[in-house]
């Protein structure tokens, strides 16, 4: 996710038709191997499930995060709310290493996202108290650059989960890449049928949410996050959770052998406007 990929709005346009896509299979041509690999995708529900956009909003520092923070928070997520999104996330790296900020969106379905972008920017645009941000010079510009992914939520976890507001409470972010689309549905099927949620949920790491990447960078790949009360609650708990009996068994599985190839883990903090 550190690499800054701009995705643009094209693909907005074509979101809306993943829904009937994705009902029969996931996004992605599944490569065909030999063996095991060679079976068709999994057929999933997506009927009661969210799609997910997470965005990546590349600040060029402090100063602009802020004043990004206060955009979000008088104009952006209002007219997101009104337009149908609800529960919208922002966050900001826990270290403050890098000025960025992420902005999970959940939808109710894929013809939901070009709508809700078409209602939301008209309600911006007339916003006049965020005018300096949305017309912002090129000398200056309000970020960097988007770089974007759009997911469909996993069967375990539909719906983004809200945490309660607690003081000191963080999130982690984490992309599981794999070598091989076969072996990215193997991973997420390890999650949802292996029992690796199960898992998760019985040494305390709540999910937000899980999603399989249909649109994005580094494909093909998984995203989730975990919410935690405090650095020690999370430590714990991925003790546990590489200790715990049953991850020493599913771990060894044959079918899950080499479905993650890269792993980025990421720390993040909920910006003041953060509504999870």
């Amino acid at each position: 996710m550190q690499r800054r990929t701009f995705l643009g709005s094209t693909w907005l346009a074509g979101a809306a038709a993943l829904g009937s896509v994705a009902s029969n299979a996931q996004a992605g041509e599944a490569e065909n191997p030999q063996g095991s690999e060679a079976a068709a995708p999994p057929e999933r529900k997506v009927s009661n499930k969210q799609y997910l956009e997470l965005r990546q909003y590349h600040m060029t520092d402090a100063d602009a995060r802020g004043r990004f923070e206060d955009f979000l928070g008088k104009a952006a997520i209002p007219a997101w709310n009104e337009a149908g999104v609800r529960q919208v996330g922002v966050f900001a790296y826990l270290d403050d290493s890098s000025p960025d900020l992420f902005v999970l969106l959940p939808y109710a379905s894929a013809d939901q996202v070009v709508e809700v972008r078409r209602k939301a920017w008209a309600a911006i645009l007339g916003n006049q108290e965020v005018a300096d941000v949305v017309g912002a010079p090129k000398a200056k510009p309000a970020y960097q650059r988007i770089e974007s992914r759009f997911m469909l939520a996993f069967d375990g976890v539909p719906e983004v989960q809200v945490p309660e507001k607690t003081e000191g409470r963080l999130f982690q972010l984490r992309t599981y890449e794999s070598h091989s689309q076969a072996k990215a549905f193997k991973k997420v099927e390890m999650f949802n049928e292996g029992g690796e949620l199960d898992i998760f949920r019985a040494v305390g790491m709540a999910p937000v949410f899980f999603g399989e990447t249909l649109i994005g960078p580094n494909l093909p790949n998984l995203t989730y996050m975990l919410t935690f009360p405090d650095t020690d609650a999370q430590k714990t708990a991925w003790k546990k959770f590489l200790a715990h009996p049953k991850w020493k068994v599913l771990s060894k599985a044959a079918e899950y052998v080499d479905t993650v190839s890269h792993i980025t883990n990421i720390m993040l903090r909920p910006a003041a406007c953060s509504q999870i």
